[in-house]
């Protein structure tokens, strides 16, 4: 049987949050970009809000990220028959990281990379932007880290290592348990 990751080609990478309007939708434009060529980035969470979060448009925008595509849906999109088999799927908040996913076709590297979420910041409108900078720039250092790792020369066990690492780059929150 042949690695999936001994190739190289184009590795598509779930990011999921619970709403699916800030984090994750910040962790797929900066890697639609900065992944170009190696990387089909896609988000989804489990309860999403349908809306991505205006500030979360305006910090990308400002820092000349990709709008086009980005929506706020389900994760089950990408658990259905036809959708595209994903190689990663990383959790950016601690409440998805929590919860039962679905059983992702193709038995995808996982690891969570939680951040404080940027839409739950309380105060004026130049705090709550400055949390969304502050997600973006953490996002982004995770990401870039990410896409720079050899893929094709790693071996499962030491790609699983290195992708837990990178969750615990600056910026790390720790997951909720789950309710049992």
């Amino acid at each position: 049987m042949t690695d999936p990751f001994r190739t190289e080609r184009i590795y598509n990478v779930l990011f999921l949050c619970t709403g699916n309007s800030a984090r994750s939708i910040l962790a797929e434009s900066i890697l639609a970009q900065d992944g170009a060529g190696r990387f089909r980035a896609f988000s989804a969470g489990s309860q999403p809000k349908g809306t991505v979060n205006p500030l979360a448009l305006k910090v990308l925008q400002s820092y000349g990220y990709p709008l086009e595509g980005l929506r706020s849906k389900s994760w089950e999109e990408f658990a259905a028959p036809g959708a595209p088999v994903m190689d990663f799927v990383f959790t950016v908040c601690d409440a998805a990281a929590g919860e039962a996913c679905p059983v992702w076709p193709g038995q995808p590297m996982t690891a969570h990379w939680g951040i404080e979420d940027p839409a739950a910041v309380e105060g004026n409108d130049l705090q709550k932007e400055a949390a969304f900078v502050a997600a973006f720039r953490h996002l982004r250092n995770r990401i870039s880290v990410f896409a720079a790792l050899p893929i094709a020369s790693l071996d499962r066990m030491t790609l699983g290592a290195r992708l837990a690492e990178i969750g615990q780059l600056q910026g790390t929150t720790r997951p909720r348990p789950s309710a049992a």
